[in-house]
């Protein structure tokens, strides 16, 4: 168990004891209490990571050259970057779907998907290629 793992379970043994002296009646100010020490908890232990990522430090348990949710594997720091990309290509697809068939019909419908699937298979590849250099 690690020192801020050990440090939370002080903590919730305070507040557990705490609730039996005073009551129910201060219970939700004692969750409450303990609850915003957890976020700040995660709160500086997100920052740590991210400091140590920017730096190039430790790796997560994750495995090698993953930076991001510790314990996770294929959760890295890049997965909010590919996910925003992939909705993006979707939601531009629908008005390029429209006009292409508008004006080219199959054909034109079937280039513009062509290039929305080339564009997503670069941003990919792009990817695959930074993570097999780390």
């Amino acid at each position: 168990m690690d020192a801020h793992a050990q440090e939370l379970k002080k903590e919730l043994d305070a507040t557990l004891d705490a609730r039996r002296e005073l009551g129910p009646e201060y219970e939700s100010a004692l969750v409450d209490s303990f609850v915003e020490k957890v976020d700040t908890q995660v709160r500086r232990r997100l920052a740590e990571e991210r400091l140590s990522a920017a730096r190039g430090g430790a790796r997560s348990p994750a495995g090698p050259g993953v930076h991001g949710v510790p314990g996770v594997p294929g959760v890295d720091g890049n997965f909010g970057e590919r996910f925003g990309f992939a909705i993006i290509t979707l939601v531009l697809a629908i008005p390029l779907s429209a006009i292409a068939a508008a004006h080219a019909d199959l054909e034109g419908l079937l280039v513009a998907w062509a290039g929305i699937v080339g564009v997503n298979f670069i941003h990919a590849a792009k990817r695959f290629r930074r993570g097999s250099a780390e």
